[in-house]
């Protein structure tokens, strides 16, 4: 198996009345969070949010207004995830974007990754998610917005 990159984005999919999605971890049931991944060798940041975005929800970005905040989390990986990062890697360097879409649509799960989906109201979805950095980006979202 070839190591993960330690660089990776966030996607906080949402609506224009502030609706966000959420995606429940299939190898952490009960663990929710916006669209996330890790880029390929060779990949920019943009590339891997419309890939990861396709891959994880079906959605083509092309169709909708994405948007790069050139916000960036660094933080530790969780010990779980290690192993997938060559043994001396402990950090992540994570890119963040959003997805603007008119109203909520259905998706298509990537059924090794996510066991389902909910659109909730963002202060209600930055409570849902398991990690701090998703949090503070619906957050973000929210101020942005007001």
């Amino acid at each position: 198996m070839v190591n993960k990159l330690p660089e990776s984005v966030l996607v906080v999919i949402h609506t224009t009345d502030l609706r966000v999605l959420l995606l429940e971890r299939s190898d952490h049931p009960g663990w929710w969070q916006s669209v996330t991944g890790s880029l390929e060798r060779g990949e920019t940041t943009e590339q891997a949010a419309i890939r990861e975005i396709n891959e994880e929800t079906g959605l083509q970005a092309q169709n909708y207004s994405l948007q790069n905040w050139k916000h960036i989390n660094r933080y530790e990986i969780y010990p779980c995830y290690r192993h997938r990062y060559a043994p001396d890697v402990t950090h992540n360097t994570e890119h963040v974007f959003s997805l603007c879409l008119p109203v909520p649509l259905d998706i298509t799960l990537s059924p090794h990754e996510h066991l389902q989906y909910e659109w909730l109201p963002a202060s209600l979805a930055a409570e849902a998610c398991f990690s701090p950095s998703n949090q503070a980006a619906i957050r973000i979202l929210l101020e942005r917005a007001s």
